[in-house]
């Protein structure tokens, strides 16, 4: 294919692209009210150890898109592109009939076919995902949201392989398609490096500030960022179950604000 060919836009993708996207006003989440609500254009990364919270705070919002207005809802469509094989669908099922209780089941279908879920097995895969994404956007104009879990899945891997440079190669694109098409993008990273403390704590209980983020994916990630929530295990709840604490920034405002949260079976719920 020629480059003139590969610069050559169709009238339907130049509609897709300059399209309104679904409105995401309404994803008012609480973990960024005091920083700056993120919305089309931004990149969310949620970082934190193992077993921290991440993939639920996911759920969380990707729940909050997909149920219908009438129920609280936003109706906007998700990508949900999953590297761990860690998604859980019967987990998702029953977050939505938490939300949605005494409805008929074909409520619970319809919020789900909003979903598309996508997993990876691959940096080269993730990147082949990337680019199919630009056709997917051209005729899925309700498509506002993108996940994934997680952007670091790959990363030893890849520097075993001498592959660093996919990781790159895919920011980039996914740049791309948050600037042309107005996305809003999710993304979940483990933090792989210990951060520093004389009194040796752990990672997971170190990672509640900001400032113990301890960058290490490529730069062209880093400067998509636009806000950064920071997750670690905090103690245990009054119910007994775990309680982790989170630690969110605007990098446009550079406010900061710390909060806690715990898991159950209705989801995440904020003390």
């Amino acid at each position: 294919m020629s480059r003139e060919a590969r610069l050559t836009e169709s009238g339907t993708e130049l509609l897709a692209r300059l399209g309104e996207r679904p409105s995401l006003k309404s994803l008012e989440l609480p973990i960024f009210s005091e920083v700056g609500f993120p919305g089309p254009g931004d990149v969310v990364e949620l970082h934190g150890a193992e077993g921290t919270g991440k993939t639920e705070l996911l759920y969380h919002v990707l729940v909050h898109c997909i149920l219908p207005t009438a129920q609280g809802g936003l109706e906007v469509e998700v990508l949900f592109v999953d590297t761990d094989f860690h998604f859980d669908m019967l987990r998702l099922v029953a977050l939505l009939e938490q939300r949605l209780p005494g409805s008929p089941e074909a409520l619970v279908r319809r919020s789900l076919r909003r979903l598309t879920l996508v997993q990876c097995s691959s940096s080269v895969q993730l990147l082949l995902t990337l680019r199919h994404l630009e056709s997917l956007l051209c005729g899925r104009t309700a498509l506002g949201v993108l996940m994934l879990d997680s952007l670091s899945a790959f990363y030893w891997t890849d520097r075993s392989a001498g592959r660093e440079d996919t990781l790159r190669r895919c920011s980039e694109f996914l740049q791309k398609l948050v600037k042309d098409y107005h996305l809003l993008v999710f993304a979940a990273t483990q933090a792989l490096m210990r951060a520093k403390s004389g009194e040796g704590k752990a990672l997971a209980e170190a990672a509640v500030s900001v400032d113990s983020y301890r960058p290490y994916l490529c730069r062209a990630w880093q400067r998509m960022v636009t806000h950064r929530a920071v997750v670690g295990r905090a103690e245990t709840g009054r119910d007994g179950g775990p309680l982790f604490s989170l630690a969110s920034c605007s990098l446009k405002s550079r406010r900061t604000w710390q909060c806690h949260f715990g898991i159950g079976e209705g989801g995440v719920h904020f003390v």
